[in-house]
């Protein structure tokens, strides 16, 4: 017989890599949030889900589970087979923890095929979220890189990433630029996905001197920062990046690819015209519409998006500021590196 597993003891073994969670919620309910890394075999798909969903609602339990009985027994033999690809500890998990997670769970220790089911379902955790992320205390000191658009400030803090210092990016987890622009070319979250992402990030960073951050603002795409991560944000060491312009208009062209994405960004500058005065939005928009990207691009920055970040950084004390005047994000790097090995305890390794 299967066992329960409870949502403090199934988080341990998560964050230790030792366990692999499947979902067997239906893809749309995986796609909309998950626990962060797990697989998805369903049970029933979106279409199946709706009819049986229907029969409850209509007609009857027994009806429901009669028909599902039908349509589980005709795929069992694939969804066994899925879940005997899997190596090692395993837990199942569907909304509340119930018929579905039940189902599989049952099935697999009938084939000899041993998982968890986590109680309570996807509900419990997501409410240990909620409660975590209230609670937390964060202690590493913020670093956040500021710099007008097109800085390519989400460049420095990946390959920051890569050798190895400890970086929050928000608009990856947020999967949004942050601008009117933002989502041109990704998929966003939406507020619960990003708040499981945001919390095992934080974990992962929680023992670290100091974390990376971009300074974005309380709202990023679809999704809202908690208050404990503007505040710390807010006290942290603020380095602003001045870049030439050119340089920065090509970073906006090789990350969003304007060329094939032409009507989202015809839709999305829509939203901002008003705001530009008339003429030069009359010429942004000629622009975008030929296909003139480069012009586009730099006329949004310098009538745009170059006078709204005018004096930000006033608003930090002197001792909590730096600027770096750079040419590229090579130079942002190495400089970013210099200040910040400065920075972190002897004993650190990054």
């Amino acid at each position: 017989m299967f066992q329960d597993i409870a949502i403090e003891k199934l988080m341990s073994s998560y964050n230790k890599k030792e366990i692999t969670l499947i979902d067997v919620r239906s893809p749309s309910e995986f796609k909309d949030s998950t626990i962060p890394g797990s697989l998805n075999i369903p049970l029933f798909n979106d279409e199946e889900r709706a009819e049986v969903g229907t029969l409850y609602k209509q007609q009857s339990v027994e009806a429901a589970k009669e028909r599902g009985l039908e349509i589980v027994s005709a795929k069992l033999p694939a969804f066994i087979k899925e879940f005997s690809k899997i190596a090692g500890p395993k837990a199942v998990f569907c909304w509340r923890g119930g018929m579905r997670s039940r189902t599989t769970a049952t099935v697999l220790d009938l084939m000899g095929i041993r998982a968890y089911r986590l109680q309570g379902g996807f509900r419990v955790y997501r409410q240990w979220i909620i409660k975590n992320l209230e609670e937390m205390e964060f202690a590493p000191k913020a670093c956040v890189l500021h710099g007008n658009t097109g800085t390519g400030k989400t460049l420095i803090l990946q390959e920051l990433a890569k050798q190895g210092f400890p970086v929050l990016d928000l608009e990856q987890l947020a999967g949004h630029r942050g601008s009117i622009f933002g989502e041109i070319g990704l998929q966003p979250n939406n507020q619960k996905m990003f708040e499981s992402l945001l919390f095992h990030h934080l974990f992962a960073l929680k023992d670290t001197p100091f974390v990376l951050m971009e300074a974005e603002s309380k709202r990023i795409g679809k999704v809202v920062l908690p208050g404990f991560v503007t505040d710390k944000k807010q006290q942290g060491l603020h380095i602003f990046l001045d870049m030439p312009i050119e340089e920065r208009v090509n970073h906006i062209l090789e990350d969003y690819l304007p060329w094939e994405h032409h009507e989202e960004c015809l839709a999305a500058f829509q939203k901002i015209k008003r705001r530009i005065h008339t003429p030069i939005a009359a010429q942004i928009e000629h622009d975008l519409s030929e296909g003139n990207y480069h012009s586009a691009v730099r006329l949004l920055l310098e009538h745009y998006y170059d006078p709204r970040y005018e004096h930000h950084d006033v608003e930090y004390p002197e001792d909590q500021r730096i600027t770096l005047k750079v040419n590229n994000i090579a130079e942002a790097i190495d400089q970013i590196k210099e200040i910040l090995q400065k920075r972190k305890p002897a004993h650190q390794v990054l």
